[in-house]
């Protein structure tokens, strides 16, 4: 079977900097797939490249065997993007509806409504819509062509939990019906329940490549956790086993990759108050796998502004 998609070798730079680092990257038709990366891993430029907005330095990109602007044209690749502005005066439905038209084998636009959540907002203006209606707007967009190849960047942002979950039901059940869905997320607890396969970018090249499961059983850490009690925390990053120490408040948080050692050397220590010993997250793995030299960096900046 052809890949929906396949990168090899790609690099793309931007004068001084290359955001894509010799990429090597195929998509199987069907199935979902989470793109992860902090700030600069190369996922917009990866994505721009996959949609035939961007061309590559080097390498080569194929999208359903041909060249993305091809596959595009053939009206095979639907994409939802984080920039945009819906037409003024056009309704909800008349907008997707319009794009519709321009495919060879579009949806229903009554069913690409519902698929997106926002039937019953058929007859409203679409720039009079809320920021998270509008997002959901371009997911209708997105899908109102019938892609087998559906791209989306950030689709969640603006969405309250419930309009999130509400949104991947819909991804989901857009997927199983055979198409290739790519995803790009800075929550990582939606790519870990939403993705058949994760790849993780940094600084343009892939350091991680499966499922959630098996991501986190590669990095293999765990977290140890307790109450710092004004003990400091001199010593804790040489004890046996510890990869990392996050201090949160008034607890220390080690990633140990032999939670067994590094919890008998805190018991010798006495530091065991509010002891707690827990499986590394897709997020505490993610971490790991990006982590660069970050000792002038405070070990508490937002996770959000880390990754977005």
């Amino acid at each position: 079977m052809t890949d929906a998609a396949r990168l090899r070798a790609v690099r793309k730079r931007f004068g001084s900097v290359e955001a894509v680092a010799g990429l090597d990257l195929a998509l199987a038709a069907g199935g979902t797939c989470a793109l992860l990366g902090r700030n600069g891993a190369g996922k917009s430029t990866t994505i721009a490249l996959l949609l035939g907005l961007d061309r590559p330095d080097d390498g080569e990109v194929r999208v359903f065997g041909g060249s993305p602007r091809e596959a595009v044209r053939a009206g095979r690749v639907g994409a939802m993007l984080q920039a945009g502005s819906p037409v003024p005066r056009a309704t909800v439905r008349e907008l997707v509806g319009f794009v519709a038209a321009t495919y060879p084998r579009p949806l229903p636009v009554g069913e690409a409504l519902e698929l997106a959540g926002i039937g019953e907002l058929a007859g409203r203006r679409a720039d009079r819509l809320s920021g998270g209606q509008a997002q959901r707007l371009r997911f209708a967009l997105a899908v109102a062509g019938g892609p087998e190849l559906l791209v989306l960047d950030e689709p969640t942002a603006a969405l309250d939990v419930e309009a999130r979950r509400a949104f991947w039901r819909s991804m989901r059940g857009y997927a199983a019906r055979g198409n290739t869905v790519l995803f790009s997320t800075h929550y990582l607890e939606e790519a870990d329940g939403n993705a058949d396969r994760v790849v993780v970018l940094d600084q343009g090249r892939t350091v991680a490549d499966g499922t959630g499961e098996e991501i986190k059983r590669r990095v293999g850490a765990t977290l140890v956790a307790f109450d710092l009690a004004g003990g400091g925390t001199a010593g804790l990053r040489t004890l046996p086993g510890v990869l990392s120490l996050e201090v949160r408040g008034d607890r220390a948080v080690l990633r140990s990759a032999d939670p067994d050692a590094t919890v008998l050397a805190l018991a010798a220590a006495g530091r065991v108050r509010g002891l707690s010993v827990t499986p590394a997250s897709l997020e505490e793995a993610f971490l790991t796998l990006t982590a660069h030299d970050t000792a002038d960096e405070p070990a508490t900046a937002p996770y959000e502004e880390a990754v977005r």
